[in-house]
Protein backbone atom coordinates (compact mmCIF):
# COMPACT_ATOMS: atom_id res chain seq x y z
CA UNK A 1 0.00 0.00 0.00
CA UNK A 2 1.57 3.23 -1.05
CA UNK A 3 1.46 5.95 1.61
CA UNK A 4 -0.36 9.46 1.02
CA UNK A 5 1.52 12.68 1.33
CA UNK A 6 -0.30 13.54 4.32
CA UNK A 7 0.30 10.21 6.24
CA UNK A 8 3.99 10.64 5.93
CA UNK A 9 3.79 14.89 6.11
CA UNK A 10 5.24 14.77 9.99
CA UNK A 11 8.50 12.47 8.73
CA UNK A 12 11.23 14.82 8.78
CA UNK A 13 13.76 12.22 7.67
CA UNK A 14 12.98 10.40 4.69
CA UNK A 15 13.83 11.46 1.44
CA UNK A 16 16.37 14.47 2.72
CA UNK A 17 20.04 14.44 2.91
CA UNK A 18 21.32 12.46 6.19
CA UNK A 19 22.86 13.70 8.93
CA UNK A 20 24.67 11.65 11.10
CA UNK A 21 24.53 12.53 15.01
CA UNK A 22 27.94 11.54 16.81
CA UNK A 23 26.43 10.15 20.33
CA UNK A 24 23.14 9.15 21.57
CA UNK A 25 19.98 10.88 20.06
CA UNK A 26 16.91 9.41 20.61
CA UNK A 27 14.96 12.37 19.49
CA UNK A 28 15.72 11.71 15.23
CA UNK A 29 13.19 8.47 15.95
CA UNK A 30 10.07 9.02 14.04
CA UNK A 31 6.67 6.83 13.86
CA UNK A 32 3.79 6.99 11.24
CA UNK A 33 0.26 5.63 11.32
CA UNK A 34 -0.11 1.97 11.18
CA UNK A 35 -2.81 1.26 8.38
CA UNK A 36 -3.67 -2.01 10.02
CA UNK A 37 -3.99 -1.29 13.79
CA UNK A 38 -6.57 -3.86 14.00
CA UNK A 39 -4.43 -6.48 12.65
CA UNK A 40 -1.50 -8.39 15.23
CA UNK A 41 1.73 -8.71 12.50
CA UNK A 42 5.16 -8.49 13.72
CA UNK A 43 7.97 -6.04 12.07
CA UNK A 44 11.38 -7.49 12.40
CA UNK A 45 14.22 -5.10 12.39
CA UNK A 46 18.23 -6.74 12.21
CA UNK A 47 20.68 -4.04 12.28
CA UNK A 48 23.48 -6.54 12.27
CA UNK A 49 26.42 -3.75 12.32
CA UNK A 50 25.19 -2.35 15.74
CA UNK A 51 28.40 -0.02 17.39
CA UNK A 52 28.75 1.13 20.83
CA UNK A 53 31.76 2.28 23.33
CA UNK A 54 32.59 0.18 26.11
CA UNK A 55 32.16 3.09 28.96
CA UNK A 56 34.90 1.74 31.00
CA UNK A 57 37.85 1.42 28.11
CA UNK A 58 36.10 3.19 25.13
CA UNK A 59 37.22 0.65 23.28
CA UNK A 60 34.53 -0.15 20.47
CA UNK A 61 31.55 -3.22 21.04
CA UNK A 62 30.09 -4.71 17.73
CA UNK A 63 26.25 -6.28 17.80
CA UNK A 64 23.90 -7.81 15.82
CA UNK A 65 21.02 -6.21 17.29
CA UNK A 66 17.14 -7.66 16.72
CA UNK A 67 13.95 -5.60 17.20
CA UNK A 68 10.77 -7.28 16.42
CA UNK A 69 7.12 -5.93 17.33
CA UNK A 70 3.51 -6.74 17.38
CA UNK A 71 2.52 -2.18 16.12
CA UNK A 72 -0.82 -0.61 17.53
CA UNK A 73 -1.50 2.58 16.24
CA UNK A 74 1.89 3.55 15.45
CA UNK A 75 4.97 2.13 13.21
CA UNK A 76 9.25 3.33 13.54
CA UNK A 77 9.94 4.94 10.85
CA UNK A 78 13.07 2.96 9.19
CA UNK A 79 15.45 5.35 8.39
CA UNK A 80 14.97 6.98 11.61
CA UNK A 81 15.55 3.75 13.20
CA UNK A 82 18.96 3.61 11.16
CA UNK A 83 20.53 6.66 12.40
CA UNK A 84 18.95 6.42 16.17
CA UNK A 85 20.66 3.38 16.12
CA UNK A 86 23.80 4.53 14.04
CA UNK A 87 23.84 7.44 17.01
CA UNK A 88 25.01 5.07 19.45
CA UNK A 89 28.08 4.67 17.61
CA UNK A 90 30.03 7.12 20.03
CA UNK A 91 28.04 6.42 23.03
CA UNK A 92 29.85 4.95 26.05
CA UNK A 93 27.10 2.38 27.72
CA UNK A 94 27.05 -1.60 29.01
CA UNK A 95 25.36 -3.79 26.45
CA UNK A 96 22.38 -4.60 28.78
CA UNK A 97 21.69 -0.84 29.03
CA UNK A 98 22.03 -0.50 25.36
CA UNK A 99 19.61 -2.75 24.64
CA UNK A 100 17.41 -1.67 27.35
CA UNK A 101 17.62 1.87 26.11
CA UNK A 102 16.30 1.23 22.61
CA UNK A 103 13.75 -1.01 24.25
CA UNK A 104 12.29 2.17 26.43
CA UNK A 105 12.37 4.34 23.69
CA UNK A 106 11.04 2.19 21.39
CA UNK A 107 7.96 1.73 23.74
CA UNK A 108 7.70 5.40 24.30
CA UNK A 109 7.75 6.55 20.82
CA UNK A 110 5.17 3.32 19.56
CA UNK A 111 3.12 2.15 22.63
CA UNK A 112 3.37 -1.07 20.66
CA UNK A 113 1.10 -4.07 21.58
CA UNK A 114 4.40 -6.25 22.08
CA UNK A 115 8.60 -5.50 21.69
CA UNK A 116 11.61 -7.57 22.40
CA UNK A 117 15.15 -5.97 21.53
CA UNK A 118 17.66 -8.84 21.57
CA UNK A 119 21.33 -7.90 21.25
CA UNK A 120 23.95 -10.59 20.02
CA UNK A 121 27.43 -8.81 20.77
CA UNK A 122 30.40 -9.98 19.67
CA UNK A 123 33.20 -11.36 22.12
CA UNK A 124 36.03 -9.68 23.70
CA UNK A 125 38.37 -11.12 26.01
CA UNK A 126 36.87 -14.57 24.54
CA UNK A 127 33.32 -13.72 26.16
CA UNK A 128 30.17 -12.73 24.29
CA UNK A 129 27.04 -11.22 25.82
CA UNK A 130 23.67 -11.40 24.24
CA UNK A 131 20.90 -9.25 26.69
CA UNK A 132 17.33 -9.72 25.74
CA UNK A 133 14.40 -7.32 26.85
CA UNK A 134 10.93 -7.29 26.21
CA UNK A 135 7.59 -5.50 26.88
CA UNK A 136 4.30 -6.21 26.43
CA UNK A 137 1.15 -3.48 26.79
CA UNK A 138 -0.45 -3.67 30.07
CA UNK A 139 -4.26 -5.22 30.51
CA UNK A 140 -3.66 -6.97 27.07
CA UNK A 141 -2.70 -10.61 25.87
CA UNK A 142 0.24 -8.79 25.62
CA UNK A 143 1.37 -8.18 28.71
CA UNK A 144 1.15 -12.36 29.66
CA UNK A 145 3.22 -12.81 26.19
CA UNK A 146 6.00 -10.71 27.35
CA UNK A 147 6.07 -12.92 30.71
CA UNK A 148 5.72 -15.99 29.11
CA UNK A 149 8.56 -15.21 26.21
CA UNK A 150 11.23 -13.67 28.77
CA UNK A 151 10.88 -16.50 31.13
CA UNK A 152 11.21 -19.24 27.99
CA UNK A 153 13.44 -17.03 26.37
CA UNK A 154 16.59 -18.93 26.08
CA UNK A 155 15.72 -22.61 26.82
CA UNK A 156 16.83 -23.73 23.06
CA UNK A 157 20.00 -21.54 23.06
CA UNK A 158 21.46 -20.80 19.25
CA UNK A 159 24.80 -21.61 18.24
CA UNK A 160 27.08 -18.68 18.65
CA UNK A 161 29.87 -20.14 16.63
CA UNK A 162 31.97 -16.45 17.43
CA UNK A 163 29.65 -14.65 15.18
Amino acid sequence: MTRTPEEMKDLSLLGHKTAYRSDYAPEVLESFPNKHPGRDYFVKFNCPEFTSLCPMTGQPDFANITISYVPDERLVESKSLKLYLFSFRNHGDFHEDCVNVILEDLVGLLSPKYIEVWGRFAPRGGLSIDPYANWGKPGTVWEKTAADRLRLHDLSPELVNYR
